[in-house]
């Protein structure tokens, strides 16, 4: 499955939307570079008069007074144009930067069984390669289109005024350029879509190869990944090499282009010159041939921001298809009566028509403990996300309170029940910052006593500088036991009734974890607490223990009652003690 990607209509009705909460710093912009084009075009209109009186006969002070007329439209021009670079920059940045806040936005609430069913690949692809690609275009390539824009209508323009009869020369190389571009633009943006899929499919081989190297190791499967990432590879270098193909045809032309204007205004200019026709002069022959010469750059950069905003079009469809990731829920605004938390003929299905969970049903008291225990991929902890309202049942219902778990608005939810699991992250930022995304608010003693409760007091303490010591990519590298502690801070600070844990201990070692949980016992008093555990020591101190088996809960009760029943939590019971 891949994620949406937005077609041309929502594209286009979304830059609109975004550009119209910065009009006016577009009308600054090119109302400043429009000056300053008319600077630049007065030099060369002033050569021309300048030829023409020369050629009559003319005085030095004439010759002097505009050669102090064309050092001030320099100056002029020079002012203008750094002022509106500096504008065009500021406002690139802007329109960036809010489009970027948009996008963070929108992928962080993103549906969990989409971007699992989508893959890490897309998504991440979305995020680096997408958004560097757009990034480049907003920040420098509005700004240029429109600069240059202006300064190509302003020069033919002058050049019309100048001479209308010599003017009809500049459009020579027009249609050369019209056709190749036409023929690009058909092209391009296709075929750099594929390009950035090819690149979402190499981000999935790389990262997930990393991501699991030790199973890869484990089951010797390095060839077969090499294999993988060969073949995406080779995808991504085919797609590369097509769309620079692409871009070299276009610029042999451009080249074209380039060339016939000066020459068709200097052959045609001086055929009208000399034999007079339509009032040439040599001066307008030399004003227009430099007009064709002055509006080679801008046609260049604008050929080259073209090129460019095919690019950032294709990557900028995908990053706004994620707009079109369709909800898995509709949210209402609902509160729960209470805290009691309720499991009816839950059923969930990855993959239609194949159920993990077969209708499982499961009544919590207010402030119980239950231990969920059973063999790998008995379905624990997809159960476990069914309770944490993760991801809606394919059947049945979760309730708290009395309201269903999905129609709960996602701050209101993750208040009342909220899911740790043994995945951990480590959030690029100090300790502090890392603690305050559970609760912005929070107090820094507030932070040391959720860093004791969960044992990590210790180790933060001998950091360089404490609870402020910069972590994660890039700064001090966090043990995954330390980066799991971290995570079940967040958990205290956040405060929620509810607290599902998925193996949230697993990565430290028996005697660390078993120390830990009962640091947290304290923390965790008077909630409801529900710990998918493979060491039995957490069954062992729970109200009750829940064992579930291909999907069904097939026993539940005291610990001590199950082991007298002989059945299967006693196997493992018995099994853990002999380990």
């Amino acid at each position: 499955m891949q994620l949406p990607i937005a077609d041309n209509a929502t594209l286009w009705r979304r830059i609109k939307a975004l550009l119209a909460n910065y009009r006016g710093g577009l009308v600054f912009v090119v109302g400043l570079q429009a000056l300053a084009a008319v600077a630049a075009l007065a030099m060369p209109w002033l050569l021309g008069r300048l030829v023409d009186q020369v050629a009559a006969g003319t005085t030095l002070d004439y010759v002097n007074q505009v050669a102090l007329i064309l050092l001030g439209a320099v100056l002029i021009q020079a002012v203008l144009t750094g002022i509106s670079q500096r504008a065009a920059m500021v406002l690139g940045e802007s329109i960036f930067a809010e489009l970027r806040e948009q996008f963070l936005q929108k992928i962080t609430h993103l549906p969990l069984s989409t971007v699992e069913k989508a893959g890490t690949g897309d998504l991440i692809s979305r995020t680096t390669n997408d958004i560097d690609r757009v990034q480049w275009v907003i920040r420098f390539g509005i700004p240029q289109i429109l600069v240059q824009l202006i300064t190509v209508v302003l020069t033919a323009g002058a050049a019309l005024l100048v001479s209308p009869a010599i003017a009809v020369a500049l459009i020579v190389g027009a249609p050369v350029l019209i056709l190749a571009s036409r023929a690009y633009l058909k092209k391009a943006t296709p075929a750099y879509l594929r390009n950035s899929e090819a690149y979402a499919k190499l981000n999935g081989v790389f990262t997930e190869s990393i991501e699991h190297v030790d199973t890869v190791d484990a089951l010797s499967l390095g060839l077969r990944r090499r294999f993988h990432m060969d073949r995406a590879l080779k995808e991504a270098w085919d797609t590369e090499a097509y769309t620079l193909r692409l871009r070299a045809v276009l610029f042999f032309w451009l080249g074209v282009t380039f060339v016939l204007p000066p020459v068709a205004v200097i052959m045609w200019g001086t055929y009208l010159a000399t034999n007079s026709i339509a009032g040439v002069t040599i001066g307008s022959v030399t004003t227009i041939a430099m007009y064709a010469v002055q509006i080679q750059n801008p046609i260049g950069e604008l050929l080259f921001w073209l090129d460019e905003s095919q690019v950032a079009r294709a990557s900028l469809s995908r990053i706004m298809g994620v707009d079109l990731v369709k909800p898995d829920r509709l949210t209402k605004d609902v509160r729960p009566a209470d805290e009691h938390l309720v499991a009816r003929g839950v059923k969930y299905s990855y993959v239609d028509g194949v159920e993990v969970l077969h209708g499982l049903d499961l009544d919590l008291k207010p402030g119980e403990r239950l231990a969920i225990v059973g063999p790998s991929g008995a379905g624990k902890s997809t159960f476990g996300r069914m309770l944490a309202g993760i991801h809606p049942p394919t059947a049945g219902e979760v309730r708290i309170g009395g309201v269903n778990v999905i129609d709960l608005p996602e701050d209101v939810l993750r208040r009342e029940v909220a899911l740790v699991t043994q995945e951990h992250h480590v959030f690029v930022g100090t300790v502090a910052d890392n603690l305050r995304l559970a609760n912005a608010d929070v107090s820094e003693d507030e932070m040391w006593q959720a860093l004791d409760a969960v044992a990590a007091r210790t180790w933060v303490t001998k950091l360089k500088d404490g609870i402020e010591t910069e972590v994660g990519s890039g700064a001090h590298t966090l043990t995954p036991a330390q980066a799991q502690q971290l995570a079940l801070a967040r958990l205290v600070l956040l405060d929620p009734h509810t607290l599902v844990l998925d193996e949230a201990t697993s990565l430290l070692d028996p005697r660390a974890a078993r120390d830990l949980e009962r640091s947290l016992s304290a923390v965790l008093a008077d909630r409801t607490v529900v710990a998918i555990a493979h060491r039995l020591h957490t069954a062992h101190d729970a109200d009750r223990v829940a064992v579930i088996e291909d999907g069904k809960i097939v026993e539940i009760g005291p610990h001590d009652e199950l082991v007298a029943l002989g059945g299967a939590y006693a196997k493992l019971w018995a099994s853990w003690q002999q380990e």
